[in-house]
Order: structure tokens, then sequence, then C-alpha cells
């Protein structure tokens, strides 16, 4: 007996793994919540210190990060206290690898 492989493309896995979890990204709730965070950081990066001036996609652009990954648990999600302001490159590349590497929980 032969497993059979299902390839799809990205954006099918993208949309599947979307439907299988609430998006609480595209809410206005967490518009407030980002906005919040990034003022009470006063649009700086918490971890390198650079000034979220750009646009996106840029370098410097404004992120969010999780402190702790939520793993979609709303208690964590919605918790202001998790949140950090980071630029867009600390959070693609730093962090994410960080968070392969297991050394964030």
């Amino acid at each position: 007996m032969r497993l059979q492989i299902t390839r799809t493309t990205e954006a099918e896995r993208l949309q599947q793994r979307d439907c299988a979890r609430p998006n609480w990204y595209k809410t206005a709730r967490w518009q407030r919540l980002r906005l919040a965070a990034l003022e009470r950081d006063q649009w700086t990066c918490r971890q390198t210190g650079v000034v979220l001036a750009g646009r996106y996609p840029a370098w410097n652009s404004p992120a969010v990060d999780h402190i702790v990954p939520h793993h979609w648990d709303p208690d964590l999600f919605w918790d202001l206290d998790n949140l950090q302001s980071v630029t867009k490159q600390w959070h693609d590349s730093t962090k994410q690898s960080m968070e392969k590497q297991g050394a964030v929980t």
C-alpha cells in the first residue's frame, strides 16, 4: 500500500489553514490593539531601538509581535502586555529563527 501525497500550492495551504482557525488579524479589534502597542512603544522597535518609520514592506516598517506565541489562545493573543513593537526585518528574521529553534515557547 502506498501513501498518496497530496501536493498543494502555498496559496491553497494558507487558505486551508485560515479555514481551520479564526483570523483575528483581520478584525478591527486587532487593529486597535496593534495601534495601542505601537503608541505605547512610541513607534520604536523594542528589540533594536530603530524608529518604525518605514512603510510595508520596508525593513523598518512596524510589526507587532506576540512575545509568547499565542497558538490561537485568545488570552495570549489579545493581551497587550504580550505584544511588542518591532521592525518587520527583526520579526521576519530573528524572531522566526528563534521560533524555529524552539527558543520561544
